[in-house]
């Protein structure tokens, strides 16, 4: 028996006991006149299997009842058991969708307003190509490496919905077949990529990174995710997503070389996502590839930070100077309230 808030679906085998219960007769001796074994015919009582046209045969013979009865309360439980598990899934899944950011999706047109809770349910099934909400929270849907601050239950939610519509756009990006090899060749090219305004350096490094396999996604940020990128595998090409979230520009380059770590790292499909190692991991060669440790050491020992040697190093180095403010503050070599004046803040569309 299955219920729900409209519906109560009693499997035929019910009525089946009752029958057997007014005769006195048992299961055994049951299953021996309809010459089919005690375990279906216990299946068939507790609605575990169907009641076919067959056994609604042998039925009307041995219970004296005519088929068509017993075809009829098959179809009847059958129609109810859909609609009882349909009620009950969509009560569950509007719980869900209260977790997902709704409003702000169809602001960013991701999804059809509205404000009637079984609507966003539907549309969000669809958004998220699944039948029950619930699986999202099956990893095999959900294998995604990402850079984000904090980890909240929401937070998830919120991260699963902007990843969707990453993968979603990722679909319209035409790209040649992955070549990790070609990618690390890249490398170079990327960082002196972080000295030039989005508008020169956006539509050539999407071309690059198409040219090895690697779909480049530019989102804007949704509230509460903590997300600054994330990658996966689809189908036959890789996905990376960014947002500009902060508007710094070293956020956004670390962000995308964290990315690309992950890729180059062979992190990237793995069937539970990326590891707390992983992530630690992708963070170090971030860092190392933007900026080279043995250089970097040897800068600070110099004790300078004053804006001329930042950007003297900088340029050494053929990357933005904010990049390197961002590496300093991050090791605490000096405050987050200084030389802020030489990071550049994106505003990526």
């Amino acid at each position: 028996m299955v219920r729900s808030r409209s519906y109560i679906a009693t499997p035929p085998g019910a009525t089946i006991r009752e029958q057997l219960d007014d005769r006195g007769m048992s299961q055994k001796e049951f299953a021996v006149r309809m010459d089919m074994s005690e375990k279906h015919i216990s299946r068939l009582i507790h609605g575990e299997v169907q009641l076919t046209p067959e056994v609604a045969v042998r039925l009307e013979m041995v219970l004296g009842i005519p088929a068509r009865f017993w075809n009829n309360l098959e179809a009847i439980y059958r129609e109810k058991l859909i609609k009882a598990e349909a009620e009950n899934a969509m009560d569950a899944d509007e719980a869900l969708a209260k977790q997902l950011p709704y409003s702000e999706m169809a602001k960013f047109g991701w999804v059809p307003e509205t404000r009637v809770a079984k609507e966003k349910v539907i549309h969000l099934r669809k958004y998220f190509e699944v039948v029950e909400l619930s699986l999202l929270e099956n990893s095999q849907i959900t294998r995604i490496a990402c850079r984000r601050l904090a980890m909240t239950e929401k937070s998830d939610f919120t991260l699963l919905a902007w990843v969707q519509e990453v993968k979603l756009e990722a679909r319209h990006v035409m790209t040649a077949p992955i070549d990790i090899k070609g990618l690390i060749k890249m490398i170079p090219e990327f960082r002196q990529m972080t000295t030039l305004e989005p508008k020169e350096f956006c539509t050539e490094l999407k071309a690059r990174l198409a040219e090895h396999g690697i779909a480049l996604v530019f989102l804007p940020h949704l509230k509460g995710s903590f997300l600054q990128g994330a990658s996966f595998m689809d189908g036959n090409k890789i996905v990376v997503g960014l947002t500009a979230r902060g508007r710094d520009a070293d956020k956004f380059w670390f962000s995308l070389f964290h990315e690309l770590a992950h890729i180059v790292l062979g992190h990237i499909g793995q069937p539970d996502g990326t590891s707390e190692q992983d992530e630690k991991d992708a963070d170090s060669w971030a860092g190392e590839m933007l900026i080279p440790s043995e250089a970097f050491e040897m800068f600070k020992k110099r004790e300078n930070y004053s804006p001329a040697c930042v950007r003297d190093f900088a340029k050494r180095l053929k990357i933005a100077p904010g990049i390197v403010v961002g590496r300093l503050q991050n090791e605490g070599c000096i405050g987050y309230n200084m030389l802020n004046d030489l990071k550049e803040h994106y505003m990526i569309v």
